[in-house]
């Protein structure tokens, strides 16, 4: 593959990458075509395996993850996908402290993450995911890409008892996220 190709998969830029080759400091074999190309000699690393993420909110929402999880075999089955890992996790996605996410991340074995919904994932930053993934050749696979109306009231209801829990603390959260869809509906 171009020097280009491979500097852009490793997430380097170009001329990092020809100071690195002319230095002798590459980790993989180059050639230099008379044309003056450099081509690398690297081994086309595709992960492969995919790995399905079912997260929900709150613990409350918990028997939702076994329904989610088993919609995302089915349909990694139907699609002949070798799934190689599946994750459960319960936890704000106001936040990225997604502990089953993060391992899916490091895994090398896992060339696609699938999930249920785009935001099932996380509220912000998922460009950023995808992103970095698409860097190492992995990608993000979303089955049900539409977004439901009911879905998202559900999540702006629990995203303003998320930030009012932390305002105001615990106990008058509910309370006040009630209050602001209240106004918010008016």
């Amino acid at each position: 593959m171009k020097l280009s190709v491979w500097a852009r998969r490793q997430g380097i830029g170009y001329k990092t990458a020809w100071r690195m080759g002319k230095d002798g400091k590459m980790p993989v074999a180059v050639e230099q075509l008379p044309t003056g190309t450099a081509i690398v000699h690297a081994e086309e690393r595709q992960p492969g395996g995919v790995a399905l993420y079912a997260p929900v909110s709150s613990a409350d929402r918990k028997a939702d993850l076994d329904r989610q999880l088993a919609r995302l075999t089915e349909w990694a089955l139907a699609k002949r996908l070798p799934i190689v890992d599946a994750v459960k996790g319960v936890g704000s996605g106001m936040n990225g402290h997604r502990k089953g996410l993060l391992r899916l991340l490091r895994d090398p074995k896992v060339g696609v993450i699938l999930v249920e919904h785009r935001d099932r994932r996380m509220r912000f930053g998922f460009e950023h995911v995808e992103a970095a993934l698409a860097a190492h050749g992995r990608s993000l696979l979303v089955i049900d890409p539409e977004e439901m109306t009911d879905d998202i009231v559900r999540d702006l209801h629990e995203d303003i008892e998320s930030m009012c829990a932390r305002l105001y603390g615990k106990r008058s959260a509910r309370n006040r996220a009630k209050k602001a869809l209240e106004a918010f509906h008016e």
